[in-house]
């Protein structure tokens, strides 16, 4: 069930600036123009890459967002939606696959799985634009409501990931390690590392 967090979080992103690295991707993506969002939540990166021409299969597990989305895109025949999970979802061949701040909550036991269905989803020269939580993030604190948010979240270090690009040209690795404040206004500590990969 979809928490007041979630819907409150969802309410202060479905706006929200696009980060620089999927705007970095979406100029590299040529043929076939067919997006995957991953986790989409409110909506704002189908709206972007809709505004760029890519038909979009977006999903997320949360009932909430998948509502959202439906009514934002009622109109629009190029998005997809679906209610699922990373392990679940059926990823068609694609361009381009974001994850922005979605693989964070892909279970740690499933992660194996799925990131090999987003590598094979991706044609040769494909693009992947996604982020991943770093061990000093405050999701991965006891301080971080498991209850409201999110019981597991995945993190991983710079070490554990890079072996996942072995087959993609790295085109810019950038480790964001910074105090902020969320979408809400609370404070946090930012761990991330934002990728933007081409498959080879």
């Amino acid at each position: 069930m979809t928490t007041e967090e979630i819907k409150a979080y969802y309410d202060a992103t479905s706006t929200r600036n696009i980060r620089a690295e999927l705007e970095q991707a979406v100029a590299m993506v040529g043929e076939p123009r067919v997006a995957i969002d991953c986790g989409c939540g409110a909506g704002a990166d189908i709206a972007f890459l809709r505004q760029h021409h890519f038909v979009v299969h977006a999903f997320d597990i949360e009932a909430e967002s998948i509502q959202r989305c439906t009514q934002r895109f009622k109109d629009d025949t190029a998005v997809h939606l679906s209610q699922t999970s990373f392990d679940s979802f059926n990823y068609p061949s694609a361009g381009l696959i974001v994850a922005d701040a979605s693989l964070f909550f892909c279970r740690p036991d499933k992660f194996d799985g799925v990131w090999q269905r987003i590598t094979d989803a991706l044609v040769a020269g494909g693009v992947f634009s996604g982020s991943f939580l770093g061990p000093n993030d405050t999701m991965a604190t006891a301080d971080f409501d498991k209850q409201a948010f999110w019981p597991e979240v995945l993190t991983q270090t710079e070490a554990q990931l890079r072996p996942r690009f072995k087959n993609f040209d790295i085109i810019s690795w950038t480790e964001h390690e910074q105090q902020g404040k969320t979408a809400q206004g609370v404070a946090h500590q930012w761990h991330i590392f934002a990728v933007v990969a081409r498959k080879i």
